[in-house]
């Protein structure tokens, strides 16, 4: 196994041993969430009893007025009714805009509950994903949006269309039936609503999920869209996705239309029968003209929840969907699993028989990947390009996931440490460096509200920034864009750097820290390495650069995947200026004493 010398391990003294993380409880903040839902909704649920009996006054009000005020002839009457009634239908409009507003306060509530939790959970998804969790904020938002719908509203109602078709049946047996019978073909239609749409509606969810990914890539890489002449071909393959999920789902509102106008088509039907029958039943002499106008009144209303739940099944659909979306990843996210707060690390690597294989694929990436490091030590990692350099490099700091093997930072694996704690005591530099929009200052601290100056200005001196950062107009203050604007490719590296080395991390990877920088970046950054050398920090470089390899103690040669030689600076560098002379130039750094180059 090629390994540095190994250090001791920890005696498990530190007092931090016993001190637990106070991370978000990602799967407790959901059922807490759902519990003052549940909670909230049985209010609103009550409010809907108050307002449906209180929708009886109407009815109420006709017949009485047909079958007495009328009769009796009775002004007194009739303004008493009058003021009864009026009292009844404003208390009816307080307790709905009560009900609504505090589904509207539980809309707000659930989002501010599990927004943090969902993205937090999200971002930890992805080191095993391609992002695509981070749209399960889009479904809280469907989630949200069902919660203030009117398809609620009348599923709410629901419970109390019993009650109504009771009141009919009151009036008279003959038109209870009717109506009973009418309730049940309308729950006939949403079970078969239900089945003839559920499919093309996940189908047209599966489109929109790829194109809203496809639209995120075009965003990403905006530049080189434009600068490659490729819009045409982006806009074609989100246009394909698109189009699947537009297609699937007029199929299923075509059956959701045609299910909603059958149901309408009934309850409109029923109305009628109500009407013809009653007055039949009036003429009969068993019931009153009154009563036939109330009836059908009421009848409206039993009748109009059914309905509006056929009308609204798509987005019960849709909010199911996307709550079950929401509940798997926050109760499956490694998040939930409380981890102990280390001491912290001297900066031991050891990384043992790593094999990682991207998901969906049988291409064997790294396989086999086994070394030690001490604290304090440094390597340089070398290759051709495909040798696996930069996936191994995003292993070691936890980025991504091995299929299998463990990275353990002072013999503790990283998948057990503490992530607020991990991210603390590491440090990254990508290849490609993104900073946040924000200011120099925000960037360099990770965008942490309670960094302390002194701490942004040690990261600036360490990477050896500090000199262009004074030489901006605004500093430290100065205002970066999301594309990274007004820095040059190079002073965005610097500035990674700098994050990089903030906090006083005690494990660094570097991918390609010089390929954007000019000689004075390049002394710069070997000032940084030996600044970082000399603070005890373990740095690992993956490079392809030979002036970087004058800046570490050891080097390792990756070829398919493998470590095909590991070793000693000294050692390295004549195997490696040994393999160009014989094989005519083999893997590793571009030596420029044998491959001169001008710099523009």
């Amino acid at each position: 196994m090629p390994a540095a010398p190994a250090a001791g391990a920890h005696d498990g003294k530190g007092t931090g041993f016993h001190k637990r993380v106070s991370e978000p409880d990602i799967a407790g903040a959901l059922g807490a969430t759902i519990r003052r839902i549940w909670a909230n909704i049985l209010g609103v649920l009550l409010f809907s009893g108050v307002t449906n009996l209180l929708v009886l006054a109407i009815p109420i009000y006709l017949f009485q007025i047909s079958d007495r005020v009328l009769t009796s002839r009775s002004v007194d009457t009739l303004v008493m009714l009058t003021v009864v009634i009026v009292g009844a239908v404003l208390l009816q409009v307080v307790f709905d805009a009560i009900r609504r507003g505090m589904l509207l306060r539980s809309s707000v509530d659930i989002s501010a509950r599990l927004g943090a939790p969902i993205l937090a959970a999200a971002a930890r998804a992805s080191l095993q994903s391609n992002g695509q969790e981070y749209q399960t904020l889009g479904d809280l938002q469907q989630v949200r949006s069902f919660l203030v719908s009117g398809t609620l509203l009348s599923f709410l109602d629901l419970p109390f269309a019993p009650l109504f078709i009771l009141a009919i049946f009151l009036v008279h047996p003959h038109l209870g039936m009717i109506v009973l019978t009418t309730a049940g073909m309308l729950l006939a239609i949403a079970l078969m609503n239900q089945r003839a749409t559920a499919k093309s509606f996940a189908e047209a969810n599966r489109h929109l999920s790829r194109a809203n990914l496809h639209l995120d890539s075009m965003m990403r890489n905006s530049q080189i869209i434009n600068a490659l002449a490729m819009i045409p071909e982006a806009v074609n393959i989100w246009g394909r996705d698109a189009a699947g999920s537009m297609a699937a789902q007029v199929r299923a509102q075509d059956r959701n239309i045609l299910f909603a106008g059958a149901s309408r088509a009934v309850r409109l039907l029923t109305q009628v029968g109500l009407l013809g029958w009653g007055a039949h039943l009036a003429l009969r002499g068993e019931i009153t003209g009154g009563m036939v106008i109330a009836a059908s009144i009421i009848a409206g209303r039993a009748l109009a929840p059914i309905e509006g739940a056929i009308e609204g099944w798509n987005s019960v659909l849709l909010s199911r969907a996307a709550y079950g979306r929401i509940a798997s990843l926050l109760k499956s996210s490694p998040l939930n699993q409380q981890r102990l707060k280390l001491p912290h690390p001297q900066g031991r690597l050891d990384v043992e028989r790593l094999l990682y294989v991207p998901g969906g694929t049988k291409r064997v990436v790294l396989n086999a990947i086994t070394f030690s490091l001490n604290p304090g030590a440094s390597l340089a990692i070398v290759g051709k390009s495909g040798a696996g350099k930069t996936t191994l490099g995003k292993m070691l700091v936890g980025s991504i996931l091995p299929t299998s093997g463990s990275v353990r930072l002072d013999l503790m694996d990283l998948r057990n440490w503490d992530q607020r704690q991990l991210g603390q005591c590491i440090g990254y530099l990508p290849q490609d460096v993104q900073l946040f929009p924000g200011s120099i200052k925000d960037n360099i601290a990770r965008m942490r509200p309670d960094a302390g100056d002194q701490e942004i200005y040690q990261a600036a001196v360490l990477a050896d920034v500090h000199d262009m950062i004074a030489k901006l107009p605004e500093g430290y203050e100065t205002i970066v864009a999301a594309d990274g604007s007004p820095l040059s490719g190079g002073q965005k590296q610097r500035i990674g750097l700098a994050r990089a080395f903030f906090g006083s991390p005690r494990l660094v990877v570097l991918d390609e820290p010089n390929s954007n920088l000019d000689t004075a970046g390049d002394r710069a950054l070997s000032r940084a390495m030996a600044l970082a050398k000399k603070d005890g920090i373990t740095m690992i470089v993956v490079t392809q650069k030979y002036q970087l390899l004058q800046d570490v103690d050891n080097i390792m040669l990756l070829a398919d995947g493998q470590i095909a030689a590991f070793g000693a600076r000294a050692q390295m560098l004549q195997r490696l200026a040994a393999g160009k002379q014989a094989g005519g130039g083999g893997p590793g750094p571009a030596d420029p004493r044998t491959a001169p180059a001008a710099r523009p």
